[in-house]
């Protein structure tokens, strides 16, 4: 296995850190988009995001489309709600669920593109 190059070089390059320091995350927002990242690190609710990005569908819609049970469709639902990933409406006894925000389709697409480069 090929070993990742190393540097080797003893001095910092202080010009360079001081312009990217203010640029970087604080720790709260980087533990924040972390936490976002994450939730696409399981395919059972990329594919969710996947089928809400094309319709909005209710949890019985989903369960049915992905093979999964109700309440575990239900249970992956909470997680991406709670963290804005998706929007329900209701509709007499029916819930609907879609995609917060074109954002979501955005990350959706790019990491799309780059998995397929």
């Amino acid at each position: 296995m090929a070993r990742l190059p190393v540097c080797e070089c003893e001095s910092v390059h202080q010009d360079i850190v001081d312009a990217v320091k203010p640029q970087l995350l604080g720790d709260a927002e980087a533990i924040d988009l972390a936490s976002v990242f994450k939730l696409f690190g399981d395919g059972t609710r990329v594919r969710i995001l996947q089928a809400l990005r094309v319709h909005e569908l209710c949890v019985c819609d989903l369960a049915c489309l992905l093979g999964l049970t109700k309440s575990a469709i239900s249970h992956q639902l909470k997680a991406l709600r709670l963290s804005n990933l998706v929007k329900f409406r209701r509709e007499a006894q029916n819930v609907f669920y879609s995609l917060a925000d074109e954002h979501v389709e955005a990350i959706l697409d790019i990491g799309l593109e780059h998995l397929r480069e």
